[in-house]
C-alpha cells in the first residue's frame, strides 16, 4: 500500500506540474505558434522554419507583430539583432501593452537608431494606470547590430525589471502602499515593431533617416514567454508558486544590483527622475530605490 501511495502521489504531483506548465509556459517552437503579424505582413519574413524572423522597414512601410493572447505577470524575453550601420531615425520596439485606451498599462523597450559609429540608445518607459512619461535612456555598451542579444522584462507583484543580457538596466518597484501606481490589474500582450520616427528618435529629431540606406532589417529569435495566459485559470496570476514570484525574484540579487549600478553610473544618459525642467518636484517613485 505504501508503494502504491508513493506512485499515486508521484502521479498526482506529475499531473500538477504538467497542468501548471500548460498554464504558465508559452515558449513557441515557431513564430506563428504564439504570435501573429499585426502590420505589413509582406515586411515580416520567417527564417529557419519560423524559429527566427526578419523585420523590414522601407519607404513604403514598417511592420509589427503581437502575441496571440495576453499575459498576467511573468517574464518575456527575445533575442534581437538590431538594424546595422546608419540606422538614425529608426525605432525597433519591444513592449508589453494592455491595449486599453484610457488607463493603459505598458512596459517599453525602444531601441533608437544611430548614425554610423555612434552608440545605440535604448529607451525604457512605464505606463501605470494610464500615466506614462517615465522615460530613461541608456547607451548600450556593445554593438547590438553585430550579433543577437537577449532583452527581457520581468513583471511580478514586487517589481518590474528590464534586463539586457542579464544586466538589469531599470527597476520599478511596487510601491502602491505609498500611493504610487503599479500595473497589476490588466493583462498585457507582447508586441514588437520596426518603424520610422525621425522626428524624435535620434538626437531629438536632429538626425533624419537616410532612405538611401533602406531597406532596414532587424532580426528576432528565441521568443520566450512565461506567464499566466489570459484567458486561463483564474488563480494563476495570484499563485505564489509561480517561479517569477519566488523569493529569488522579489529583489535584485547582489550581482544583479552591482551590474545595475554599473550600467546606471556608466551608461545612463537620461533619467526623467533628474529632469527638473519637466519635474521640479521629484516624482515619488524615483525615491523608492531598488
Amino acid at each position: 500500500m505504501a508503494i502504491f501511495n508513493h506512485f499515486r502521489n508521484a502521479g498526482v504531483l506529475f499531473l500538477w506540474v504538467l497542468v501548471s506548465a500548460v498554464c504558465v509556459w508559452g515558449r513557441p517552437a515557431t513564430f506563428l505558434q504564439d504570435f501573429r503579424v499585426t502590420w505589413a505582413d509582406s515586411h515580416i519574413r520567417q527564417i529557419d522554419q519560423g524559429r527566427a524572423i526578419q523585420l523590414t522597414l522601407d519607404q513604403n512601410s514598417g511592420c509589427g507583430f503581437a502575441s496571440k493572447v495576453k499575459y498576467m505577470f511573468g517574464r518575456v524575453s527575445m533575442k534581437i539583432k538590431l538594424v546595422p550601420g546608419d540606422s538614425a531615425g529608426t525605432v525597433t520596439a519591444f513592449y508589453l501593452n494592455s491595449d486599453t485606451n484610457y488607463v493603459r498599462d505598458e512596459l517599453d523597450f525602444e531601441f533608437l537608431g544611430n548614425r554610423t559609429g555612434q552608440p545605440y540608445t535604448v529607451q525604457t518607459n512605464i505606463y501605470a494606470h494610464g500615466k506614462g512619461d517615465r522615460e530613461q535612456r541608456v547607451n548600450l555598451w556593445f554593438d547590438p547590430a553585430a550579433d543577437f542579444h537577449t532583452y527581457s522584462i520581468l513583471w511580478n507583484h514586487h517589481h518590474i525589471v528590464f534586463s539586457v543580457d542579464d544586466f538589469p538596466i531599470r527597476v520599478y518597484k511596487n510601491n502602491e502602499a505609498r500611493g504610487i501606481p503599479y500595473p497589476k490589474m490588466q493583462a498585457m500582450g507582447v508586441y514588437s515593431t520596426l518603424w520610422e520616427a525621425d522626428d524624435w528618435a535620434t538626437r531629438g529629431g536632429l538626425e533624419k533617416i537616410d532612405w538611401s540606406k533602406a531597406p532596414f532589417y532587424a532580426y528576432y529569435k528565441d521568443f520566450d514567454i512565461e506567464g499566466c495566459a489570459v484567458p486561463g485559470p483564474a488563480n494563476c496570476a495570484s499563485n505564489p508558486r509561480n517561479w517569477w514570484e519566488g523569493a529569488a525574484y522579489q529583489a535584485l540579487k547582489a550581482i544583479e544590483a552591482r551590474r545595475y549600478r554599473w550600467v546606471r553610473m556608466n551608461h545612463m544618459i537620461y533619467d526623467y527622475c533628474k529632469d527638473k525642467s519637466r519635474y521640479p518636484v521629484t516624482p515619488p517613485e524615483c525615491l523608492a530605490g531598488i
